[in-house]
């Protein structure tokens, strides 16, 4: 099947591939988890769609396949499986099926659409120009509305900023429901749903996937099998989808939702409270709150007892939704759900933010609390976020499913110890490959310590047996030893705190100057990669753009297809740039990407981790650094016959102690620390480009 597979799409057989789809059919016919590390160009796509496809028609249960980004989603559903499934027609008893579904909110909502609703924010947040903008976005999803066949907010193009799309869409804690909806019967979100009922794979991403796996309720349809893509990204994902926050906004929103629904003495509390809170959180300087300050724990206390208050107002929020009995009034039934859904979210997140400071110890603490200031486009809020969701993930996802978890970075440091532990998982079954924790130290000397050691994977629940997993690296097709080259600048001094150091600019400029342009540039912030562009266009004579001169797409495409040119940008370039041919040859990266030392969730599970006996340093800061290195790192090769130079300017990479950790998470390119050799190898592919 999978060498129908690999024709019918026009791709060519790779042992790696091979080895991958050999290890998902082995995974879910002995239901165990597998996490399998697959470099770019090994196919993994078809590598696990073909045995989950497999299994999927056999036992007559869906497949899940989750996603971190758009993108993927849109290459499975419009490139990947349409031709899988012509190819795979003779060989099962029918052509596979499939659908993606995605979060309520990603649909448009038809009953929104025409029934009155409360106002969503407050304009005077924004400036005229921006309300203007948004007003003419609006007007635009009103055209759309009438000719749209799906309701999905991607096929909206170009797209629509977030407030406007809010004025027609619904959250799931907001929906009527489709039996109690006037539009139930034609919701986009239920076609979804239930075409997604119907299918054999389920495409979504790593948001929806964990909330159907918390919440009570399902969203995806019954499903034995998950596969998840890019599955180094699903703890940043799911935590995302655990983040409660809190805000002065959150709370004048309310109180406008509620403000026509019961006594407007009974609002007014909750009214005063919000002030209250706006006033503290106006005066209060960010950064994680270690403990809860008396005034904030008597702000909350009042805002939850406010919130819970007009709950009771409210009255039943069961089958007399309507309102008061008005059954013909389904107007008033949109604006009491979306009350009673505000109110719950103030209620409860003022309690969880009281509850996060419940611990004798560092030690018994689950959740960070933080507050995040001000900045020109959204106020201050206070956020709580689980210092681990690795529990969450054992119990809710892989407890009762087989999980395939792959990607081109997740043997971090030589090992899948580290992120297995961030999944929630125990050690892996000894066959796993061989693959072997190397012992480091962090900066202080610490004794040598496995990344996430004292962060055990949480124990089954009580009569759950823990399924088995193992880690499988399938390696690359491509010849990282040949075709490219890591280049760490032993000789440059330490990063510091004030820009980039004169030697930094002066090495880049070199190192362009040799590659005749035909360099992304990744910084570990937006400030570094200004500073550099802003100096280097004085200096350089090849075009230079940078992240924020336009939207990234653009400037990717306008990378891509003009080989003298540089891209110079932060976090999203480090994931999000898939350039291969002559226009990339050489990638810089001017620092070790640790999370900054003020980050309240890093530097939260740092602590935590520390305070259970573990090497916080190496579990969270190092792991880090080590997965958007790696990430970054992967920019080089996209095809064949890519050839290039990865160059790092901190000499931490070479000197540290971390640093062959740092390095083993790496592709393993020819090493050198001698600026000549790699200048002239840039001029050599600069010559013959």
């Amino acid at each position: 099947m999978l060498s129908a597979a690999v024709t019918g799409v026009g791709g060519a057989e790779r042992p790696g591939q091979v080895k991958m789809a050999q290890a998902v059919r082995h995974a879910i016919e002995h239901d165990e988890h597998v996490a399998v590390q697959a470099g770019t160009g090994t196919g993994k796509s078809l590598a696990y769609l073909v045995p989950a496809i497999r299994h999927a028609i056999e036992s007559d249960n869906a497949v899940v396949v989750s996603t971190a980004t758009i993108a993927l989603q849109r290459q499975l559903v419009d490139r990947d499986l349409p031709r899988l499934s012509e190819a795979l027609a003779d060989y099962l008893p029918h052509e596979p099926q499939f659908a993606i579904l995605k979060g309520r909110r990603n649909y448009l909502c038809r009953y929104k659409v025409t029934a009155a609703w409360p106002d969503e924010d407050d304009d005077q947040l924004f400036d005229p120009r921006e309300v203007s903008a948004t007003g003419r976005m609006v007007q635009r999803i009103q055209e759309w509305a009438e000719e749209t066949e799906t309701g999905d907010r991607d096929e909206l193009v170009p797209g629509v900023n977030e407030q406007a799309w809010r004025q027609f869409s619904v959250t799931a804690k907001e929906c009527l429901g489709a039996q109690r909806c006037p539009s139930g019967a034609e919701c986009f979100a239920e076609q979804a749903r239930e075409r997604a009922g119907n299918v054999d794979v389920v495409v979504t991403n790593h948001a929806l996937l964990a909330i159907d796996a918390m919440e009570e309720f399902a969203v995806l349809p019954e499903h034995d099998v998950v596969v998840v893509d890019e599955a180094h990204e699903l703890v940043d994902r799911v935590t995302s989808v655990v983040t409660d926050e809190l805000s002065e906004v959150a709370v004048a929103t309310t109180v406008r939702r509620v403000g026509r629904l019961i006594e407007q003495g009974v609002a007014d509390r909750l009214q005063e409270a919000g002030e209250d809170l706006k006033a503290l959180l106006a005066a209060a300087p960010p950064g994680r709150l270690d403990q809860l300050p008396q005034v904030l724990g008597d702000t909350l206390s009042v805002l939850r007892d406010a919130a819970f208050a007009c709950i009771t107002a409210m009255g039943s929020r069961g089958g007399d939704m309507w309102g008061g009995g008005k059954n013909d009034d389904p107007e008033k039934a949109g604006q009491r759900k979306a009350a009673f859904t505000a109110l719950d979210e103030l209620h409860d997140t003022s309690v969880r933010i009281l509850e996060a400071f419940g611990g004798d110890s560092e030690v018994d603490r689950a959740e960070v609390v933080w507050l995040e200031g001000a900045t020109d486009r959204r106020p201050a809020m206070l956020k709580v976020a689980p210092l681990s969701v690795g529990g969450m993930l054992r119990d809710k996802l892989f407890a009762d499913r087989t999980v395939i978890l792959t990607s081109a970075t997740l043997a971090l440091g030589g090992t899948f110890e580290g992120m297995a532990r961030q999944w929630g998982l125990g050690p892996a079954r000894p066959d796993d490959g061989g693959l072997q924790a190397r012992p480091e130290q962090d900066d202080s000397g610490a004794s040598p310590e496995k990344p996430g050691e004292g962060q055990a994977g949480p124990e089954p629940k009580t009569g759950q047996k823990r399924k088995d997993w193992v880690g499988l690296d399938v390696g690359s097709p491509f010849d990282h030893a040949r075709s490219g080259i890591l280049y760490v600048a032993k000789h440059l001094p330490q990063p510091g705190r004030d820009g980039l150091p004169k030697e930094y600019l002066d090495e880049i400029t070199e190192l362009i100057e040799a590659a005749g342009g035909r360099t992304l540039g990744l910084f570990s912030s937006m400030r570094a990669a200004k500073a550099a562009t802003e100096a280097l266009r004085e200096r350089l004579e090849v075009p230079l753009l940078c992240q924020g001169d336009d939207s990234t797409s653009l400037l990717v495409k306008q990378f891509a297809e003009d080989p003298a040119t540089c891209l110079f940008g932060t976090l999203s370039l480090w994931q999000g740039v898939d350039v291969p041919g002559p226009s990339l040859s050489l990638v810089i990266i001017d620092r070790i990407p640790f999370p900054r030392p003020d980050d309240p969730l890093a530097s939260a599970r740092q602590r935590h981790v520390a305070a259970k006996g573990g090497n916080g340093f190496m579990a969270v800061a190092a792991t880090h650094a080590a997965l958007l290195l790696a990430q970054g790192a992967g920019r080089l090769l996209r095809g064949q016959s890519d050839k290039g130079v990865v160059a790092v300017l901190d000499p931490r990479l070479a000197t540290a102690r971390y640093g062959s950790f740092l390095r083993d998470s790496l592709p393993p390119f020819w090493t050198t620390s001698d600026p000549q050799k790699v200048r002239a190898a840039l001029r050599r592919l600069t010559a013959t480009a």
